[in-house]
């Protein structure tokens, strides 16, 4: 065998090599405060190891929210970080709308183009089974995020969505004592979050022994939209008892006053407007849950993405602390920033994996594809 024919022998036996799924390992987790396994019998994947600097992506489904603008802006943020940077060759962000193969197809482009990791918000949690065995088989680290992924295939990275759903829904049973009619605005038709959020909201509702009557609006997650259909549903039903709301809390408020809607109790998301709303509302009536987990998340996932590149071992799906404060303990310059925009979300640390965000730092970056 030539000299030639060896070298390209090697080479595409060390491409072999890396071009593998993870392994299901029992060697300990590589960081595990940070990487906090979801339940006891999470799996451990191990990844084979790579030398950097990586390229990596992040393929984005929706947009429309400023939840979704803050993290992609949060996602650069961490990327610029100097000990971060140093480890990406390229870090690309792609953002496809609501279009689910769209979605796909980028994820596709990517492992065709030989990234060695792509980080995604899900438009759809079942959808991604033919990508997730595509970048297996091409050693492909595949990393889920917030609207995470139906698979024990690839790693997803989460809080306990359906808990936080639950979480708005006990505090709505101890604020309202009789029960009632409960105005529930929910997030993204089709996206795992959407679904979790709403059968822990029901689940919680049903099991309480009391009467409710929930009236679903469709929100998205987005101020303005929001805040026309909670206006529209409370021209046609006239009164609610009690709120919930999965993101957009700032205008479902505003439509609330704008309608002159006596203040109810609400269990919500951490945008820093809702609770800056609860705050100063408190005593008309706005009695506030406020609970979720910013879009720091993404920094996570991105972190998580580096350690498998590098052979290190993390959970399949990693668990992260919910941000939860409740009246009467909503504290300006801690909880929410007045002189901060209504459209910023709260709880951009995850101390435990060294992550922590100014919003100088955030709001500094663009939401463009690039």
């Amino acid at each position: 065998m030539s000299v030639l024919a060896v070298a390209v022998a090697c080479a595409c036996s060390s491409a072999a090599a890396l071009a593998a799924p993870p392994k299901v390992v029992t060697a300990p987790n590589s960081d595990p405060e940070c990487f906090a396994p979801w339940a006891s019998n999470t799996k451990l994947f191990q990844y084979p190891a790579k030398k950097g600097p990586y390229r990596i992506a992040l393929a984005n489904g929706y947009i429309a929210n400023t939840w979704r603008i803050q993290m992609i802006k949060t996602a650069k943020a961490y990327a610029a970080q100097p000990d971060v940077a140093a480890k990406l060759k390229e870090f690309k962000v792609v953002s496809t709308g609501e279009d689910v193969a769209a979605q796909i197809g980028a994820v596709n482009n990517f492992i065709d183009s030989g990234y060695d990791a792509v980080v995604v918000n899900a438009q759809n949690p079942a959808a991604f089974k033919p990508v997730i065995k595509r970048a297996n088989d091409a050693g492909v680290v595949l990393v889920a995020f917030d609207n995470t992924l139906d698979t024990e295939d690839a790693i997803n990275v989460n809080v306990d969505q359906k808990g936080l759903g639950k979480y708005w829904a006990e505090w709505l049973v101890k604020n309202v004592p009789a029960g009632g009619r409960v105005l529930e605005v929910r997030g993204v038709s089709g996206t795992s979050v959407d679904r979790d959020r709403h059968e822990g909201i029901q689940e919680v509702l049903k099991a309480s022994g009391k009467k409710w009557e929930v009236v679903e609006v469709i929100g998205k997650w987005d101020d303005p939209t929001a805040q026309k259909v909670t206006a529209d549903a409370i021209a046609v039903h006239k009164r609610f008892d009690a709120i919930t709301a999965q993101g957009g809390d700032t205008g479902v408020v505003q439509a609330l006053i704008d309608a002159k809607h006596p203040l109810v109790p609400f269990g919500g998301e951490t945008e820093n407007g809702f609770r800056k709303f609860c705050g100063k509302l408190a005593a008309e009536g706005l009695k506030c849950a406020s609970g979720g987990t910013g879009p720091a998340q993404v920094a996570v996932a991105l972190k998580t993405a580096i350690a498998a590149l590098e052979g290190k071992v993390v959970p399949q799906s990693v668990k992260l602390p919910l941000a939860r404060v409740e009246f009467p303990n909503l504290k300006e310059g801690a909880d929410y920033y007045a002189a901060l925009s209504d459209n910023f979300f709260v709880g951009n640390a995850f101390p435990t994996c060294g992550i922590n965000f100014t919003a100088q730092e955030i709001m500094g970056q663009t939401e463009a594809n690039k």
